[in-house]
């Protein structure tokens, strides 16, 4: 989805009583009623025409590319050691020599000062390949004047990037208000699109403070204005004149083209990390040190007994972070902080990033279905690198793999599944961390919902947030649930080095 590169399709993810129409005078009134928004369409100073506009902007929007070299490794000869190694070429020893290939990227920008430095996207900058480099950035002004860039810093986690060229006098824009974009407002934006040079379009804002899962730290502008590829990193402009959004991310095609759904960085997230790469100042952001087991969903809300699409459940707490020292456990459920209500639109993660490192928060939260309160310490946000080498690389737990053994005694529990107390010597056996606790499932009935989501292996250290250390302990916590007329219970479950939370329906 980064447009620099290449775009993937994806889909994104009242009434009045009987009362009230009888007594005309408390009557509501339709939002659209004829004459109610007359006085706001067009808004004062809405153009007939963006000619002038786009003539002052367009000199500040520049084009940016890349000269790369991709360094590629040969692959083993798989004739090695036989008659025919030399036949096709081949090196002997198992491999051959290193390739190298030369590359490009092309994207947009702006100038936000008279000296030259220049906004864009970090993936218009990076390397676009594994085993790629880049050699050389050139910025291109409206009047084909080239210049060679210095990369003076970039945030790959906003996805932003701070350019300067060696000149003076330049014409440039500044950013505006993008708190203040309302859905329907119009937006125009110009970039490079498919290496067309300065293009311009224009169309209105679809949505604000849309998530995005490319950006957990940021909250995007959602414009129908044609974006594609080569309009990253470009400026999205206000009626005003004023930088509104950095062009982004798009939804696409199969064949690459606009559909409507394009993405940009709020200046108000952008300014401040622009700000702090100019100075040389490092991008600091707040940080629990938890690994979240996601949305509270209507199946996760249904088993724990909580309203659903609010919270988001807490998989694990890393030993020696602020909330490990704050008393956070996995099966917590975080609903707030420092009263912001967590939603899907408004993830912890975000609201925790945008937090100082060392500001105290507030968390409130649900232990055992009971609210409660935690205070932490925030601490600084490692880089993205860095979290994913805690989270053990790629593993990733896959709640769809079919079980590998049937058969479990009938009324064994109400889950259809039969577990046993983890040893050290299954832990070892199974690859999971020895110092767990929990109980390891020996077989699953294939006809039960658990059948369908967990496997002989998975080890389950709660039920409902309830910790569960023996085959009686799990038999118990699955009954509590079924006595409070719970349709499902939530299993935290391991698998191998991967944890997450499973919603699992009661047997009827």
């Amino acid at each position: 989805m980064r447009n620099a590169y290449a775009i993937t399709g994806a889909l994104l993810l009242g009434g009045a009583t009987a009362t009230l129409a009888l007594q005309p005078s408390f009557a509501q009134t339709a939002q659209n009623e004829p004459g109610a928004i007359q006085a706001s369409v067009p808004r004062a100073g809405a153009p007939m025409s963006f000619a002038d506009m786009v003539a002052k902007l367009q000199p500040a929007v520049v084009n940016i590319s890349t000269r790369q070299t991709i360094v590629q490794q040969a692959q083993a000869n798989p004739f090695s050691g036989t008659p025919f190694e030399g036949l096709f070429g081949g090196q002997g020893g198992g491999g051959g020599t290193p390739t190298r290939r030369q590359g490009t990227s092309l994207g947009s920008g702006f100038i936000i000062s008279a000296d030259g430095y220049v906004v864009t996207n970090n993936h218009v900058v990076a390397p676009g390949a594994k085993g790629a480099s880049v050699d050389a950035i050139t910025v291109t002004l409206p009047d084909r004047k080239e210049y060679v860039a210095k990369l003076v810093g970039r945030d790959p986690e906003s996805d932003l990037a701070l350019l300067k060229i060696d000149a003076t006098g330049l014409p440039f824009v500044r950013f505006g208000d993008s708190a203040r974009a309302r859905v329907g407002d119009w937006v125009v934006a110009i970039g490079n699109p498919f290496g067309l040079g300065g293009t311009v379009t224009a169309g209105i804002v679809s949505a604000v403070h849309r998530p995005s899962e490319l950006g957990p730290l940021n909250r995007f502008i959602q414009t129908d204005a044609a974006i594609n590829q080569g309009n990253s990193g470009g400026p999205m402009f206000d009626l005003n004149g004023n930088v509104i959004g950095i062009n982004s991310q798009i939804l696409g095609n199969q064949a690459g083209g606009n559909i409507g759904i394009g993405f940009a960085i709020p200046a108000e997230e952008a300014k401040p990390i622009i700000e702090a790469l100019m100075k040389g100042q490092p991008i600091r952001r707040g940080y629990l040190g938890i690994g979240l087991g996601g949305a509270v969903d209507s199946d996760v809300a249904a088993a724990l007994g909580i309203a659903a699409n609010r919270g988001e459940l807490v998989a694990s707490v890393e030993p020696t972070g602020p909330a490990a020292k704050a008393g956070l456990r996995a099966g917590d459920v975080i609903t707030r902080v420092n009263g912001t209500e967590i939603t899907p639109d408004t993830t912890l993660t975000y609201l925790v990033a945008a937090m100082p490192p060392g500001q105290n928060a507030r968390l409130d939260i649900l232990r055992s279905g009971r609210p409660q309160t935690v205070n932490v310490n925030i601490g600084t946000r490692p880089s993205q690198e860095q979290l994913i080498a805690q989270a053990g690389g790629n593993d990733s737990f896959d709640a769809d793999e079919t079980p590998t053994t049937p058969g479990v005694p009938a009324g064994a529990n109400m889950l259809g599944l039969s577990v046993q107390p983890l040893t050290p010597g299954i832990a070892r056996s199974i690859q999971v961390d020895p110092t767990i606790a929990g109980v390891v499932v020996a077989a699953v009935d294939t006809s039960s919902d658990a059948g369908q989501k967990l496997k002989r292996g998975d080890v389950v250290s709660q039920v409902n947030g309830e910790p569960v250390r023996t085959a009686a302990e799990f038999g118990a916590a699955v009954a509590r649930a079924r006595a409070a007329n719970r349709p499902q219970v939530l299993l935290r479950v391991t698998r191998q080095r991967a944890t997450a939370f499973v919603p699992v329906r009661l047997a009827n």
